[in-house]
């Protein structure tokens, strides 16, 4: 039979937008890289920002989901809890519908509770307290201009991401790194949010993968290559981009891990690029494509027409419902603090005399080595005792889309499992909501080949599929409401 309509995945929804500025300074700590050997930033690259996006039913003033942005790269569970009651408190909403996503750009700063010490520390418990100032403002002003918009999807493709589990066969081991070998998610979900009276209000883009265009050799703050992206977009558009992390474990850019902030630069205008070609593929909002018939002409042409919503698709598309939710992953056994402590300042001996005999290469691999231990052991602040760990996600149906966070760091399957399962619904995906001492969540076949991302996870095999089906599960109850 013959395809007479393609619906446009649309939902209909109460919705502001407030951004700030939260760009650290000059000097701040940024060591966020192992072979790094420098502690401050030195300069700016592109700005950094604070997004906050407040959503509701159609048909209620008041606020129900809290979704805030930022262009950081990790926080502690404390400090994202400490962002997510800030917001809580100006919304007037309970923190379980506050979310805290970050787009983990490497180029940011660590910006940790282990880092205060270091130097450029000093600066952060400031610059923290003044971003958390900021994303109240964002929240202000996004209550503020919320109204009914419709939002409208497109998925688009681009190949700036590659999968970055890499086997050099002459160390005998994998690296993380661009790997040619391995197809990658290239999809972009870009979502076109236009108020009722035809004027476009914003852009949402979700697209998976690491930040790490820049990489240990830089000294500047950077958004990496979003920055770039984010300004394309918004100087065809002329309304505000904001930009969301998809499932990234294992996806990286395939030109990175470099110092050159031009290459960040060209990384973002190709993703823009795709994102404004998704959005020129949209049809007006609030309708659907459907066939109108022959016209007899050279040829006998077929004939397409963009038709408005009936009111019963109209309902369908203004269905709003969802919460936050727990799942229990297995854990693996806790490590001894005491013993990755010992190993750490070993390291940093071993560091300290190459410096002394100007080994560079020897002292850079031995800072690396220190500080994989030294996250380790922040982590476990956060490590509980047990066998699970409760790993908080959240699922909102906004009409035809649903809209997922959770914490960690999950390998792309996630998302990509997600979206074949539930064809019939855009998949938003963002991680990176919280839990970072979780670390990577992988695939049960990925563990035991010596992957970094299972050297510094805490979970046990199994830990992805378990998160997949409850996130599937919460999504069939959502849909069958």
């Amino acid at each position: 039979m013959s395809t007479t309509l393609i619906a446009s995945p649309t939902s209909r929804v109460r919705f502001g937008l407030g951004r700030m500025d939260i760009t650290p300074p000059v000097g701040i700590y940024q060591g966020l890289w192992g072979a790094a050997r420098h502690d401050r930033a030195t300069g700016i690259h592109r700005p950094l920002y604070g997004e906050v996006m407040v959503f509701g039913a159609p048909d209620s003033s008041a606020p129900t989901l809290i979704r805030a942005q930022l262009d950081l790269s990790m926080l502690a569970k404390r400090q994202f809890e400490e962002f997510r009651q800030a917001l809580s408190e100006t919304a007037g909403v309970p923190t379980g519908q506050v979310e805290v996503t970050i787009s983990h750009t490497h180029a940011a700063g660590r910006f940790l509770p282990d880092r205060l010490t270091l130097p450029g520390g000093e600066l952060i418990l400031p610059y923290l307290q003044q971003t958390r100032s900021r994303l109240q403002e964002a929240c202000r002003q996004a209550i503020a201009n919320s109204q009914e918009v419709t939002i409208t999807y497109a998925v688009g493709r681009c190949n700036l991401a590659s999968n970055r589990d890499y086997w050099d066969e002459t160390d005998n081991r994998f690296v993380c790194g661009f790997n040619p070998d391995m197809p990658a998610d290239d999809t972009i979900v870009v979502a076109r949010i236009i108020d009722l009276s035809g004027h476009l209000v914003g852009v949402v883009v979700n697209y998976a993968c690491h930040p790490t265009t820049l990489g240990y050799q830089n000294t500047l703050i950077s958004p990496d290559y979003i920055g770039a992206m984010r300004e394309e977009v918004e100087r065809v558009t002329k309304a505000s981009c904001v930009f969301l992390q998809g499932a990234c474990g294992d996806l990286g850019p395939r030109d990175g891990l470099v110092g050159d902030p031009l290459i960040a630069d060209r990384n973002g205008r190709q993703l823009g690029y795709a994102v404004l070609s998704a959005l020129e593929s949209m049809g007006p909002p609030a309708t659907d494509f459907q066939y109108k018939g022959p016209v007899i002409s050279g040829a006998t042409l077929g004939t397409w027409t963009h038709v408005p919503f009936t009111d019963e698709r109209m309902e369908q598309v203004s269905q709003f419902a969802g919460s936050a939710s727990t799942v229990n992953l297995p854990l693996k056994p806790k490590p001894d603090r005491a013993v990755l402590q010992a190993e750490m300042e070993q390291w940093k001996l071993r560091q300290q005399a190459a410096d002394a005999h100007d080994n560079v290469q020897e002292a850079r691999d031995c800072s690396a080595y220190a500080e994989r231990l030294r996250r380790m052991l922040q982590r476990l602040n956060d490590f509980p005792g047990d066998k699970l760990y409760q790993l908080r996600f959240s699922a909102y149906r906004l009409g035809n889309a649903f809209w997922i966070t959770c914490g960690g760091e999950p390998y792309n399957l996630v998302q990509a499992q997600l979206r074949h399962r539930h064809p019939e619904h855009v998949i938003v995906f963002s991680p990176l909501a919280g839990d970072p001492q979780v670390s990577y969540i992988l695939p049960v076949t990925h563990y035991g080949r010596g992957l970094y991302q299972e050297e510094t996870s805490i979970l046990a095999p199994g830990g992805l599929e378990v998160l997949i089906e409850a996130i599937s599960v919460r999504i069939n109850d959502l849909t069958n409401k």
